[in-house]
């Protein structure tokens, strides 16, 4: 699991039956930074999600990728490879907030 920023959506008309409905996100994997400041900096890395929750641009969300985005029960029967779990309210690193939604 891991954070990420939505950084846009993804619209797709043709697909698989099975993922008709659902909204399509592209996340911005975020780490904390090397130098210990303890603040959140993109990876540059991008990925798409499957949205669970009706985040939007802007939100740091929850990502479970791999087998365990399979394992939701919205998932369970669709092929994904990640899925927001989570919208983040906060993020506390050693006792200092680095994010507040």
């Amino acid at each position: 699991m891991f954070i990420g920023k939505i950084i846009g959506s993804t619209v797709a008309t043709q697909k698989l039956d099975a993922m008709k409905g659902w909204k399509l996100l592209v996340v911005e994997a975020y780490q904390f930074d090397a130098k210990g400041e303890n603040v959140l900096q993109p990876t540059g890395r991008t990925l798409v999600t499957v949205d669970m929750l009706g985040a939007g641009e802007g939100d740091f969300v929850l990502i479970c990728q791999g087998s365990s985005a399979r394992m939701t029960p919205e998932t369970k029967s669709i092929p994904v490879d990640a899925v927001t779990i989570g919208i983040v309210d906060t993020v506390n690193m050693d006792g200092k907030i680095v994010f507040q939604r």
